[in-house]
This record gives structure tokens, C-alpha cells and sequence, in this order.
């Protein structure tokens, strides 16, 4: 059996293998899987920090991080911000708030945050 794991891992595409990892993780730390999660219902996940990007919405500037689980994706926007120290590609974090849709994606406005050390 443990000959076939090591297998696996050296002929599966490293992204699977990281993804398979990251939702491990995530599912390890009792947050729910984000393709799972209820609309308009308060949540805390978890997650890693995809991309980071600044889109004007409203008039105001407004930080959009793009979290995955390895199941899925979701968006977190915070208004009126143009940086959040520590918000990184490739960072761990726990993010609280209610998960809401627009458009296509999974949104959540303004969450409270957490850090994996």
C-alpha cells in the first residue's frame, strides 16, 4: 500500500498532489468544503490566498483575494483597502463572514481574517 502512495505521488501532476494536500488541510481544520457552503449563512473556512488583484468597485478601490480549498473557489473583497498586510499568494487563512454570490462566484464582503502561523 505504501508503495503505491509513493507511485502516486511521483506520477501525479505536482498541482493535483498540492491541491489533494490543501484540501486535507482544510478539511483537517473543520472547515466545511467551499463548493458546500450555504448562501447568506455565516461561516468561517479555510483556505489559501490564490491571487491578489485591486478592482475599483463603486467608485473606491477595493482588495480582492481569490481563496481556494482545493474543492473550489471563493472571493474575498475588502472595501476601500488597497493592500492587508501579511495577504500573500500561496498564504494560509482562516477567513469568518457570510458567503453570498455574484454572478458565478462565491463572495464574501469584508471578512474577518485570520492568519495560519
Amino acid at each position: 500500500m505504501a508503495l503505491r502512495k509513493f507511485v502516486d505521488r511521483l506520477t501525479k501532476p505536482t498541482e493535483q498532489v498540492d491541491q489533494e494536500r490543501l484540501a486535507e488541510w482544510c478539511s483537517n481544520a473543520g472547515s466545511p468544503a467551499l463548493d458546500q457552503l450555504e448562501l447568506r449563512k455565516p461561516v468561517r473556512v479555510a483556505g489559501e490566498v490564490r491571487s491578489i488583484r485591486i478592482v475599483p468597485r463603486a467608485g473606491a478601490d477595493a482588495l480582492e483575494a481569490t481563496i481556494t480549498d482545493g474543492h473550489a473557489v471563493l472571493t474575498a473583497v475588502f472595501f476601500g483597502r488597497r493592500k492587508i498586510l501579511g495577504f500573500s499568494p500561496g498564504r494560509r487563512i482562516y477567513l469568518e463572514g457570510v458567503v453570498t454570490r455574484d454572478h458565478s462566484q462565491r463572495v464574501m464582503y469584508n471578512p474577518m481574517y485570520e492568519f495560519v502561523k
